[in-house]
């Protein structure tokens, strides 16, 4: 009892050290309330949804012109010879691109025979496998053959020459080996479950095709769950002919990405850097992140324009095609990569979750609970490997980031959760440079990469929690002094604190179960180092030059972890 009572003065007296912040992070919530217009981004993501984004493409290409035009009218100044001293400044960088882009126009898919298509193009945009060639305008008509999953130990001597073929998997390994086999095209189902396509029977996910030439490309189209149900029950009947009629653009382009930024006043070349791609077709994904984006360049430069907001450090917005232009942002100045401090991924950002069902998400950088995954804690269905010990990347922007959105949530009623360390978005090259990056999205959502991801499925005020967590906390860390930061360095103990007691409670359990009472402790153990060294990084939290003040929350709060793991492991 005297034990619990110590760790609970420890957790008040911390609660009462954060209190500091408090009143910096209350002002910048309530200006980014009553800046942040939701439904400017709405409109964004109206623009952008319509349009199919592939890099290099119109769709593509209109969208990053749009942002531009909202940075314009914002005050922003377009630079002329490299990045610009100006406070608020963008450029477009251009480059030729190593492949074609590619972009559909039209398509339908009949039965030979019945009058209604069972597919098109204008109700399934997404039907038309990336990279598909055009048929010729009346298109083709031929017999239809189901080759299974359309492996190649399943095609293996079979003659389809003239033939177009239907396979259960990916389109572009049944392309691949169908037109080996002198197929004339190709037919795909392949819906993951948490697309749930018994139910939403008419969903497609976008899929794409291998490109070669411009003389061998054929074509390939992907099937929703009703459109494959109504082939097959037309095969089992007997011999059945279709007719596919596809028109799509393949042409060589440049590719393009937008870069804004709001100069730092005293560090600029220290900056917190937002990206959101720009490419896929959906709504959410990642229409959404584009949208909200722009309108948190639009807030941000609104408040310094009127002296709400003075960043002492750079902010900077991206949006480009997704991973590629993050990557290159980081990897092609050296210099520039040094000072990148935070990375913040926006994708699909936007969801109504009372029509997706997805939840709002935090995907954390590489922390113990990517290694032990338990209580609380889980994977979404996009699924994640586990890691070792040796992957992990303490810092405390995890928590940081977290507590802005809980703030939020707690004055919204916004449901905000975590996830372990998955990868494959925007965020995975900060990391993949060892410089901190987290990702905002939603997950898990029936309509992901569907056709069905459209605006209806958009919730102006979820982009608005977003927006406003995501920039308070982009203001804090870009303005802090010590006072700031030292508050914040006891709210990551604080954060530590909380961890540590729930990992405890959960290897109580565990052992009671038949556990090891070795491994609980190890990994007792191991949260705790991640707290330790996460809390040694908060060093460079403050935007002037580290006060003792500083130091001393950082030895304090250490020294809390440390105590407590040591009372813990000992009364297991």
């Amino acid at each position: 009892m005297k034990q619990l009572l110590i760790i609970s003065l420890h957790l008040l007296l911390l609660t009462a050290a954060t209190a500091q912040t408090a009143s910096r992070e209350k002002k910048y919530f309530k200006l980014l309330q009553q800046t942040f217009n939701e439904q400017q981004a709405y409109k964004t993501v109206w623009f952008v949804e319509q349009r199919w984004r592939l890099a290099g493409n119109s769709g593509f290409n209109e969208s990053i012109y749009e942002v531009e035009k909202i940075l314009q009218q914002a005050g922003y100044t377009k630079e002329t010879s490299g990045e610009a001293t100006a406070t608020l400044t963008y450029r477009i960088e251009k480059r030729p691109m190593k492949h074609v882009t590619w972009e559909p126009v039209d398509a339908s898919l009949f039965i030979v025979g019945e009058k209604e298509p069972i597919l098109q193009f204008r109700t399934n945009r997404n039907m038309i496998a990336m990279y598909s060639a055009s048929t010729p305008t009346a298109g083709e008509t031929a017999e239809l053959v189901y080759i299974g999953k359309g492996s190649p130990q399943e095609l293996d001597g079979k003659d389809l020459r003239g033939k177009i073929v239907m396979a259960d998997g990916d389109i572009g390994g049944v392309y691949s080996n169908a037109l080996k086999n002198g197929a004339i095209g190709a037919l795909a189902y392949s819906m993951p479950s948490y697309n749930q396509p018994a139910k939403y029977t008419n969903s497609i996910q976008f899929e794409g095709i291998g490109y070669t030439d411009s003389l061998h490309q054929k074509w390939g189209l992907l099937l929703s769950y009703a459109a494959k149900e109504k082939l097959k029950a037309a095969l089992a009947k007997g011999p059945t002919s279709v007719k596919v009629v596809v028109n799509t653009k393949i042409y060589a382009s440049e590719e393009l990405t937008i870069v804004a930024n709001v100069r730092g006043r005293t560090r600029p070349d220290e900056r917190f850097v937002f990206s959101a791609h720009v490419q896929e077709p959906g709504a959410n994904d990642n229409a959404s992140g584009v949208g909200t984006l722009a309108e948190m360049a639009r807030t941000t430069a609104v408040l310094v324009q009127k002296g709400k907001v003075t960043p002492r450090r750079t902010i900077t917005f991206i949006w480009g095609d997704e991973i590629v232009s993050t990557r290159r942002y980081i990897q092609d100045d050296s210099i520039r990569a040094r000072g990148i401090k935070w990375g913040l991924s926006l994708d699909m950002v936007g969801e109504d979750i009372q029509k997706t069902g997805g939840t709002f998400l935090i995907e954390k950088m590489p922390d113990p609970s990517a290694i032990w995954t338990r209580g609380n804690e889980k994977h979404t269905e996009w699924g994640g490997g586990q890691l070792t010990e040796s992957a992990m990347f303490p810092h405390y922007f995890n928590d940081l980031l977290l507590n802005r959105c809980l703030n939020e949530a707690a004055n919204t009623g916004w449901v905000v959760r975590t996830n372990p360390f998955e990868g494959g978005s925007d965020h995975t090259p900060f990391l993949n440079a060892r410089i901190p990056g987290l990702l905002m999205w939603h997950f898990t959502d029936a309509f992901y990469h569907t056709d069905a991801d459209r605006l209806d499925m958009v919730s102006p005020a979820e982009m608005k929690h977003v927006g406003k967590s995501a920039l308070a906390t982009a203001f804090l860390l870009t303005t802090a002094n010590d006072k700031t930061a030292a508050a914040l360095i006891s709210e990551i103990t604080r954060n530590g604190l909380q961890r540590l007691q729930t990992e405890y409670e959960l290897s109580k359990k565990a052992i009671q179960t038949g556990n090891e009472k070795e491994k609980e402790q190890h990994i007792l153990e191991v949260w705790s180092d991640w707290y330790v060294k996460a809390l040694a990084t908060a060093i460079d939290i403050t935007a002037e030059d580290t006060g003792t003040s500083v130091k001393q929350a950082i030895e304090k709060g250490q020294q809390q972890i440390k105590q407590q793991t040591a009372f813990y492991i000992e009364r297991l």
